[in-house]
């Protein structure tokens, strides 16, 4: 079943309810998002991303996922 940008942005919502998100694909499997939020200072990259993936609860786990791939950018803001 695919996924729209729409749910993997309320998905990124529900645990960055502050964050800056944008996130863009329309073909249901590959998407880029960004996301900016505070919680990410004082993090690496990896720690960054570790909790997005965690936000996206299963989305892109194996190969039953409704996510295939998701190009990420994290930061805190400046």
């Amino acid at each position: 079943m695919p996924i729209s940008a729409h749910e993997i942005e309320t998905l990124l919502r529900e645990s960055f309810p502050q964050a800056q998100i944008n996130v863009q694909g329309d073909d249901g499997a590959h998407f880029a998002a960004e996301v900016v939020d505070e919680s990410f200072r004082g993090k690496n990259r990896v720690q960054q991303q570790r909790a997005v993936y965690a936000a996206l609860k299963g989305k892109m786990d194996g190969s039953n996922g409704e996510l295939h791939a998701l190009a990420l950018t994290t930061k805190a803001p400046e």
